[in-house]
Protein backbone atom coordinates (compact mmCIF):
# COMPACT_ATOMS: atom_id res chain seq x y z
CA UNK A 1 0.00 0.00 0.00
CA UNK A 2 1.08 3.70 -0.59
CA UNK A 3 3.17 2.49 -3.48
CA UNK A 4 3.52 4.49 -6.64
CA UNK A 5 0.81 4.24 -8.48
CA UNK A 6 -2.08 4.42 -5.94
CA UNK A 7 -5.13 2.12 -6.33
CA UNK A 8 -8.62 1.97 -4.92
CA UNK A 9 -7.31 0.91 -1.43
CA UNK A 10 -5.55 4.31 -0.77
CA UNK A 11 -8.22 6.18 -2.44
CA UNK A 12 -10.75 4.57 0.34
CA UNK A 13 -8.09 5.30 3.13
CA UNK A 14 -8.04 9.45 1.81
CA UNK A 15 -11.56 9.49 2.09
CA UNK A 16 -11.40 8.08 5.35
CA UNK A 17 -9.02 10.29 6.54
CA UNK A 18 -11.17 13.03 4.96
CA UNK A 19 -13.96 12.15 6.86
CA UNK A 20 -12.41 11.82 10.20
CA UNK A 21 -10.88 15.56 9.32
CA UNK A 22 -14.29 16.81 8.97
CA UNK A 23 -15.83 15.33 12.04
CA UNK A 24 -12.72 17.09 14.00
CA UNK A 25 -13.22 20.36 12.72
CA UNK A 26 -16.92 19.92 13.22
CA UNK A 27 -16.47 19.16 16.68
CA UNK A 28 -14.10 22.08 17.19
CA UNK A 29 -15.39 25.00 15.36
CA UNK A 30 -18.93 23.88 14.14
CA UNK A 31 -20.58 23.87 11.07
CA UNK A 32 -20.01 25.94 7.96
CA UNK A 33 -22.07 29.26 7.38
CA UNK A 34 -22.98 29.31 3.98
CA UNK A 35 -23.91 32.77 3.91
CA UNK A 36 -20.63 34.10 4.40
CA UNK A 37 -20.27 33.01 0.80
CA UNK A 38 -22.79 35.17 -0.58
CA UNK A 39 -21.95 37.76 -3.89
CA UNK A 40 -19.08 38.53 -4.85
CA UNK A 41 -17.35 35.63 -2.13
CA UNK A 42 -19.05 32.71 -4.14
CA UNK A 43 -17.53 34.25 -7.87
CA UNK A 44 -14.31 34.66 -6.41
CA UNK A 45 -14.06 31.31 -4.79
CA UNK A 46 -15.26 30.31 -8.04
CA UNK A 47 -12.03 31.20 -9.71
CA UNK A 48 -10.23 30.45 -6.78
CA UNK A 49 -11.13 26.98 -7.86
CA UNK A 50 -10.36 27.13 -11.94
CA UNK A 51 -7.28 28.49 -10.95
CA UNK A 52 -5.79 25.67 -8.44
CA UNK A 53 -7.22 23.40 -10.74
CA UNK A 54 -5.45 24.41 -13.45
CA UNK A 55 -2.39 25.07 -11.00
CA UNK A 56 -2.69 21.01 -9.96
CA UNK A 57 -2.65 19.97 -13.80
CA UNK A 58 0.41 21.78 -14.26
CA UNK A 59 2.40 20.18 -11.80
CA UNK A 60 0.93 17.03 -12.02
CA UNK A 61 3.59 15.78 -13.61
CA UNK A 62 6.01 15.96 -10.41
CA UNK A 63 3.77 15.42 -7.42
CA UNK A 64 1.94 12.03 -7.35
CA UNK A 65 -1.20 13.29 -5.64
CA UNK A 66 -2.18 15.98 -7.84
CA UNK A 67 -1.62 12.89 -10.91
CA UNK A 68 -3.81 10.57 -9.00
CA UNK A 69 -6.79 13.05 -8.09
CA UNK A 70 -7.33 12.86 -12.24
CA UNK A 71 -7.13 9.00 -11.96
CA UNK A 72 -10.11 6.60 -12.26
CA UNK A 73 -9.69 5.25 -8.66
CA UNK A 74 -9.54 8.46 -7.18
CA UNK A 75 -12.87 9.21 -9.06
CA UNK A 76 -14.31 5.88 -7.70
CA UNK A 77 -13.08 6.40 -4.23
CA UNK A 78 -14.40 9.91 -4.46
CA UNK A 79 -17.79 8.56 -5.26
CA UNK A 80 -18.10 5.92 -2.80
CA UNK A 81 -17.59 8.61 -0.45
CA UNK A 82 -19.83 10.88 -1.81
CA UNK A 83 -22.57 8.19 -2.17
CA UNK A 84 -22.14 7.17 1.08
CA UNK A 85 -22.51 10.14 3.25
CA UNK A 86 -25.31 10.92 0.65
CA UNK A 87 -27.43 7.57 1.87
CA UNK A 88 -26.87 9.00 5.49
CA UNK A 89 -27.78 12.29 4.62
CA UNK A 90 -31.12 10.61 3.20
CA UNK A 91 -31.44 8.56 6.24
CA UNK A 92 -31.17 11.23 8.62
CA UNK A 93 -33.87 14.22 9.64
CA UNK A 94 -32.06 16.86 7.88
CA UNK A 95 -33.20 20.69 9.83
CA UNK A 96 -33.47 23.64 8.26
CA UNK A 97 -30.75 26.12 8.07
CA UNK A 98 -30.51 28.37 11.12
CA UNK A 99 -31.78 25.42 13.27
CA UNK A 100 -29.94 24.82 16.09
CA UNK A 101 -28.79 21.26 15.37
CA UNK A 102 -28.60 18.96 18.96
CA UNK A 103 -26.59 16.76 16.60
CA UNK A 104 -22.61 17.64 17.28
CA UNK A 105 -21.58 15.77 14.23
CA UNK A 106 -23.38 17.73 11.90
CA UNK A 107 -25.47 14.91 10.23
CA UNK A 108 -28.82 17.05 10.75
CA UNK A 109 -27.44 19.56 8.66
CA UNK A 110 -25.29 17.72 6.22
CA UNK A 111 -25.20 20.24 3.78
CA UNK A 112 -23.38 22.54 6.57
CA UNK A 113 -21.34 19.73 7.84
CA UNK A 114 -17.44 19.35 7.47
CA UNK A 115 -17.40 16.05 6.48
CA UNK A 116 -19.49 16.36 3.70
CA UNK A 117 -17.96 19.95 2.55
CA UNK A 118 -14.31 17.77 2.13
CA UNK A 119 -15.69 14.63 0.40
CA UNK A 120 -18.21 17.02 -2.00
CA UNK A 121 -14.38 18.95 -2.27
CA UNK A 122 -12.49 15.87 -3.58
CA UNK A 123 -15.26 14.82 -5.60
CA UNK A 124 -15.07 18.49 -7.14
CA UNK A 125 -10.89 18.26 -7.91
CA UNK A 126 -11.13 14.77 -9.06
CA UNK A 127 -13.38 15.43 -11.76
CA UNK A 128 -11.98 18.76 -12.47
CA UNK A 129 -8.43 17.11 -12.49
CA UNK A 130 -9.92 14.11 -14.86
CA UNK A 131 -11.59 16.55 -17.36
CA UNK A 132 -8.66 19.21 -17.81
CA UNK A 133 -6.29 15.57 -18.52
CA UNK A 134 -8.59 14.62 -21.55
CA UNK A 135 -8.57 18.37 -22.74
CA UNK A 136 -10.81 19.62 -25.17
CA UNK A 137 -12.44 17.12 -27.37
CA UNK A 138 -11.07 16.59 -31.13
CA UNK A 139 -12.92 13.45 -31.83
CA UNK A 140 -16.97 12.71 -31.40
CA UNK A 141 -16.12 9.69 -29.17
CA UNK A 142 -14.45 12.46 -27.13
CA UNK A 143 -17.21 14.70 -26.67
CA UNK A 144 -20.19 12.32 -24.38
CA UNK A 145 -17.09 11.61 -21.82
CA UNK A 146 -16.51 15.81 -21.67
CA UNK A 147 -19.94 16.82 -21.44
CA UNK A 148 -20.80 14.25 -18.71
CA UNK A 149 -17.97 15.16 -17.18
CA UNK A 150 -18.30 19.30 -17.46
CA UNK A 151 -21.85 19.01 -16.80
CA UNK A 152 -21.42 17.43 -13.68
CA UNK A 153 -18.73 19.85 -12.05
CA UNK A 154 -21.05 22.77 -13.70
CA UNK A 155 -24.10 21.70 -11.60
CA UNK A 156 -22.62 20.25 -8.32
CA UNK A 157 -20.58 23.88 -8.16
CA UNK A 158 -23.16 26.35 -9.09
CA UNK A 159 -25.37 24.44 -6.91
CA UNK A 160 -23.27 24.70 -4.22
CA UNK A 161 -21.85 28.12 -4.46
CA UNK A 162 -25.16 29.38 -5.55
CA UNK A 163 -26.88 28.12 -2.20
CA UNK A 164 -26.26 31.48 -0.14
CA UNK A 165 -27.73 33.28 -2.50
CA UNK A 166 -30.73 31.69 -2.91
CA UNK A 167 -33.55 33.80 -1.09
CA UNK A 168 -36.45 32.05 0.30
CA UNK A 169 -39.07 34.01 1.53
CA UNK A 170 -42.52 34.25 3.41
CA UNK A 171 -45.12 36.91 2.70
CA UNK A 172 -48.52 37.31 4.01
CA UNK A 173 -51.00 39.30 2.20
CA UNK A 174 -54.43 40.73 2.91
CA UNK A 175 -57.17 41.88 0.06
CA UNK A 176 -57.06 45.20 -1.11
CA UNK A 177 -52.98 45.74 0.09
CA UNK A 178 -49.91 46.16 -1.10
CA UNK A 179 -47.03 43.91 0.48
CA UNK A 180 -43.60 44.54 -0.32
CA UNK A 181 -42.23 42.66 2.96
CA UNK A 182 -41.25 39.52 3.54
CA UNK A 183 -39.70 37.06 6.47
CA UNK A 184 -36.68 34.83 5.83
CA UNK A 185 -36.11 31.53 7.39
CA UNK A 186 -34.71 33.39 10.93
CA UNK A 187 -38.26 35.70 11.15
CA UNK A 188 -36.06 38.85 9.89
CA UNK A 189 -37.91 41.52 7.99
CA UNK A 190 -36.53 42.17 3.85
CA UNK A 191 -37.88 44.89 2.11
CA UNK A 192 -38.28 43.12 -1.75
CA UNK A 193 -37.73 45.09 -4.87
CA UNK A 194 -41.66 44.21 -5.96
CA UNK A 195 -44.86 44.19 -4.16
CA UNK A 196 -48.21 41.66 -4.35
CA UNK A 197 -51.47 43.48 -4.12
CA UNK A 198 -54.13 40.27 -3.24
CA UNK A 199 -57.12 40.89 -5.38
CA UNK A 200 -58.91 37.70 -4.87
CA UNK A 201 -59.09 34.81 -3.10
CA UNK A 202 -60.60 31.98 -4.42
CA UNK A 203 -61.09 27.91 -3.06
CA UNK A 204 -62.41 25.27 -4.54
CA UNK A 205 -63.25 22.20 -1.88
CA UNK A 206 -64.34 18.30 -1.88
CA UNK A 207 -67.73 17.46 -0.93
CA UNK A 208 -68.62 18.08 2.37
CA UNK A 209 -68.65 13.86 4.15
CA UNK A 210 -70.45 12.46 7.34
CA UNK A 211 -68.68 10.39 9.59
CA UNK A 212 -69.32 8.28 12.74
CA UNK A 213 -67.10 9.08 15.71
CA UNK A 214 -66.80 8.07 19.12
CA UNK A 215 -67.98 10.02 22.08
CA UNK A 216 -65.67 9.30 24.51
CA UNK A 217 -62.43 10.02 22.03
CA UNK A 218 -63.43 12.01 19.51
CA UNK A 219 -61.80 9.80 17.05
CA UNK A 220 -63.31 8.30 13.74
CA UNK A 221 -64.53 4.86 13.33
CA UNK A 222 -64.02 2.26 12.83
CA UNK A 223 -60.20 3.58 14.27
CA UNK A 224 -57.39 2.72 11.36
CA UNK A 225 -59.80 2.76 8.39
CA UNK A 226 -62.98 5.26 9.43
CA UNK A 227 -65.74 5.11 6.86
CA UNK A 228 -67.05 8.26 5.56
CA UNK A 229 -70.20 9.30 2.67
CA UNK A 230 -70.17 12.36 0.70
CA UNK A 231 -72.80 14.63 0.45
CA UNK A 232 -72.93 14.53 -3.61
CA UNK A 233 -75.44 16.60 -4.80
CA UNK A 234 -77.47 13.32 -6.19
CA UNK A 235 -76.92 11.45 -2.96
CA UNK A 236 -79.96 10.78 -0.58
CA UNK A 237 -78.92 7.91 0.85
CA UNK A 238 -76.03 5.93 2.20
CA UNK A 239 -74.95 3.75 4.95
CA UNK A 240 -72.29 4.08 7.93
CA UNK A 241 -71.50 1.41 10.08
CA UNK A 242 -75.06 -0.01 11.24
CA UNK A 243 -76.93 3.08 10.65
CA UNK A 244 -78.77 3.52 7.48
CA UNK A 245 -78.54 7.52 6.41
CA UNK A 246 -81.12 9.55 4.73
CA UNK A 247 -80.55 13.02 3.44
CA UNK A 248 -83.97 14.75 3.70
CA UNK A 249 -82.54 18.06 3.08
CA UNK A 250 -79.63 20.20 2.56
CA UNK A 251 -78.08 23.95 2.29
CA UNK A 252 -75.16 24.58 0.71
CA UNK A 253 -74.61 28.16 2.45
CA UNK A 254 -76.72 28.29 5.38
CA UNK A 255 -76.70 29.73 8.74
CA UNK A 256 -77.82 28.39 12.34
CA UNK A 257 -80.32 29.66 14.38
CA UNK A 258 -81.07 28.65 18.04
CA UNK A 259 -84.67 28.03 19.03
CA UNK A 260 -86.41 27.51 22.87
CA UNK A 261 -85.63 23.38 22.04
CA UNK A 262 -83.54 22.67 19.01
CA UNK A 263 -81.00 24.30 15.99
CA UNK A 264 -81.99 24.49 12.82
CA UNK A 265 -80.51 26.28 9.56
CA UNK A 266 -81.60 28.44 7.20
CA UNK A 267 -80.56 29.70 4.03
CA UNK A 268 -77.62 32.30 4.90
CA UNK A 269 -76.30 33.67 1.31
CA UNK A 270 -73.37 35.70 3.25
CA UNK A 271 -70.17 35.62 4.98
CA UNK A 272 -69.13 32.57 6.92
CA UNK A 273 -72.15 30.48 5.49
CA UNK A 274 -71.62 26.74 5.78
CA UNK A 275 -72.99 23.62 4.25
CA UNK A 276 -75.96 21.99 6.48
CA UNK A 277 -77.96 18.57 5.74
CA UNK A 278 -80.94 17.63 7.52
CA UNK A 279 -80.43 13.95 8.37
CA UNK A 280 -82.50 10.60 9.17
CA UNK A 281 -80.23 7.95 10.46
CA UNK A 282 -82.00 4.20 11.59
CA UNK A 283 -79.70 1.76 13.09
CA UNK A 284 -80.27 -1.78 11.78
CA UNK A 285 -79.76 -3.71 14.57
CA UNK A 286 -82.40 -1.55 16.98
CA UNK A 287 -84.16 -0.02 14.80
CA UNK A 288 -83.47 3.20 16.59
CA UNK A 289 -84.16 6.88 14.45
CA UNK A 290 -82.64 9.78 14.97
CA UNK A 291 -83.11 12.82 13.12
CA UNK A 292 -81.66 16.38 13.21
CA UNK A 293 -78.77 18.83 11.40
CA UNK A 294 -75.56 18.19 10.76
CA UNK A 295 -72.93 20.97 10.06
CA UNK A 296 -69.32 21.25 9.55
CA UNK A 297 -69.66 24.94 10.88
CA UNK A 298 -67.21 27.84 10.11
CA UNK A 299 -65.68 31.00 11.51
CA UNK A 300 -69.24 32.06 12.54
CA UNK A 301 -71.16 29.10 12.90
CA UNK A 302 -70.31 26.24 15.55
CA UNK A 303 -70.43 22.77 14.13
CA UNK A 304 -73.33 20.82 14.65
CA UNK A 305 -73.19 16.99 15.46
CA UNK A 306 -75.91 14.37 15.82
CA UNK A 307 -75.70 12.24 18.28
CA UNK A 308 -76.92 8.88 17.04
CA UNK A 309 -76.85 7.11 20.75
CA UNK A 310 -74.48 7.05 24.12
CA UNK A 311 -71.43 5.95 22.19
CA UNK A 312 -71.40 7.59 18.96
CA UNK A 313 -72.40 11.01 16.88
CA UNK A 314 -72.73 11.40 13.19
CA UNK A 315 -70.60 14.67 12.65
CA UNK A 316 -69.15 16.51 9.29
CA UNK A 317 -65.74 17.31 9.39
CA UNK A 318 -64.46 20.78 7.74
CA UNK A 319 -64.53 20.64 4.04
CA UNK A 320 -61.33 20.13 2.37
CA UNK A 321 -59.70 22.09 -0.23
CA UNK A 322 -59.36 20.57 -3.64
CA UNK A 323 -57.40 23.99 -4.85
CA UNK A 324 -57.10 27.04 -3.74
CA UNK A 325 -55.41 29.94 -5.44
CA UNK A 326 -55.26 33.88 -5.80
CA UNK A 327 -55.59 36.90 -7.89
CA UNK A 328 -52.73 39.32 -7.25
CA UNK A 329 -51.24 42.33 -8.39
CA UNK A 330 -47.73 42.23 -8.80
CA UNK A 331 -45.94 45.78 -8.87
CA UNK A 332 -41.97 46.02 -9.85
CA UNK A 333 -39.31 48.94 -9.11
CA UNK A 334 -39.27 48.95 -13.19
CA UNK A 335 -42.58 50.53 -12.57
CA UNK A 336 -44.41 47.25 -14.36
CA UNK A 337 -47.45 45.56 -13.25
CA UNK A 338 -48.21 42.21 -13.81
CA UNK A 339 -51.38 40.46 -13.16
CA UNK A 340 -51.99 36.88 -12.38
CA UNK A 341 -53.25 33.75 -10.33
CA UNK A 342 -50.85 32.06 -8.09
CA UNK A 343 -51.81 28.40 -7.30
CA UNK A 344 -50.00 26.06 -5.14
CA UNK A 345 -47.72 24.34 -8.17
CA UNK A 346 -48.24 26.69 -10.36
CA UNK A 347 -46.23 30.37 -9.24
CA UNK A 348 -45.52 33.17 -10.96
CA UNK A 349 -42.38 34.22 -12.71
CA UNK A 350 -40.96 37.97 -12.63
CA UNK A 351 -37.89 39.30 -11.90
CA UNK A 352 -35.87 36.62 -11.04
CA UNK A 353 -38.21 35.56 -8.34
CA UNK A 354 -40.94 32.63 -8.52
CA UNK A 355 -44.09 33.39 -6.38
CA UNK A 356 -45.66 29.93 -5.11
CA UNK A 357 -49.34 29.82 -3.42
CA UNK A 358 -47.96 28.68 0.22
CA UNK A 359 -51.41 28.94 2.12
CA UNK A 360 -54.26 30.84 3.50
CA UNK A 361 -56.53 31.61 6.61
CA UNK A 362 -57.78 28.14 7.40
CA UNK A 363 -59.98 29.26 9.69
CA UNK A 364 -61.71 31.42 7.60
CA UNK A 365 -61.50 28.74 4.81
CA UNK A 366 -63.39 29.94 1.74
CA UNK A 367 -64.03 33.23 3.26
CA UNK A 368 -60.11 34.10 3.85
CA UNK A 369 -59.13 37.28 3.19
CA UNK A 370 -55.39 36.36 3.71
CA UNK A 371 -52.77 35.02 1.16
CA UNK A 372 -49.15 33.54 2.47
CA UNK A 373 -46.84 33.58 -0.79
CA UNK A 374 -43.42 31.83 -1.00
CA UNK A 375 -40.91 33.83 -2.61
CA UNK A 376 -37.66 31.70 -4.21
CA UNK A 377 -35.03 33.49 -5.70
CA UNK A 378 -32.17 31.36 -6.81
CA UNK A 379 -29.60 33.61 -9.16
CA UNK A 380 -27.27 30.64 -10.38
CA UNK A 381 -30.38 28.22 -11.04
CA UNK A 382 -29.59 28.74 -14.68
CA UNK A 383 -26.22 27.56 -14.29
CA UNK A 384 -27.55 24.31 -13.07
CA UNK A 385 -29.57 24.17 -15.56
CA UNK A 386 -26.36 24.25 -18.07
CA UNK A 387 -25.14 21.70 -16.33
CA UNK A 388 -27.93 19.16 -16.00
CA UNK A 389 -28.15 20.06 -19.93
CA UNK A 390 -24.68 19.02 -20.98
CA UNK A 391 -25.40 16.16 -19.00
CA UNK A 392 -28.40 14.81 -20.62
CA UNK A 393 -26.48 15.54 -23.94
CA UNK A 394 -23.40 13.70 -23.03
CA UNK A 395 -25.51 10.51 -21.67
CA UNK A 396 -26.96 10.54 -25.48
CA UNK A 397 -23.78 10.38 -26.65
CA UNK A 398 -22.50 7.70 -24.86
CA UNK A 399 -25.64 5.70 -26.10
CA UNK A 400 -25.19 6.67 -29.49
CA UNK A 401 -21.43 5.70 -29.34
CA UNK A 402 -22.15 2.55 -27.77
CA UNK A 403 -24.77 1.89 -30.24
CA UNK A 404 -22.12 2.32 -33.01
CA UNK A 405 -19.68 0.14 -31.85
CA UNK A 406 -22.40 -2.77 -31.34
CA UNK A 407 -23.14 -2.20 -35.37
CA UNK A 408 -19.16 -2.22 -36.17
CA UNK A 409 -18.77 -5.53 -33.99
CA UNK A 410 -21.63 -6.94 -35.75
CA UNK A 411 -20.51 -6.07 -39.18
CA UNK A 412 -17.36 -7.83 -38.63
Amino acid sequence: MWQQPWGYREGLIIGLGLFVTGILLQLSIGGIDWSLISFPVNVILGIGLVLVVVAMHLLRGRIHLFRWLSSYQAAVASLLWVGGITIVMGLTKQMPSGHSAVDPLGFSQMIASWPFTLLYLWLVLALCLATVRVGWPRQWRQVPFFLNHAGLIIALVAGVLGNADMQRLKMTCKIGQAEWRATDESGQLVELPLAIELQHFQIDEYPPKLMVISNDSGKTLPEGNPQHLFLEDSLASGKLLEWEIQVTASIPMAGSMVTEDTIRFVDFQSMGGTYAAHIEATNKQTGERKTGWVSAGSFVFPYKPLRLDSLTSLVMPEREPRRYASLVKVYTQEQTITEGTIEVNRPIKISGWKIYQLSYDETKGRWSDVSVFELVRDPWLPIVYVGIGMLMLGAIGLFINAQRRKDKEEAL
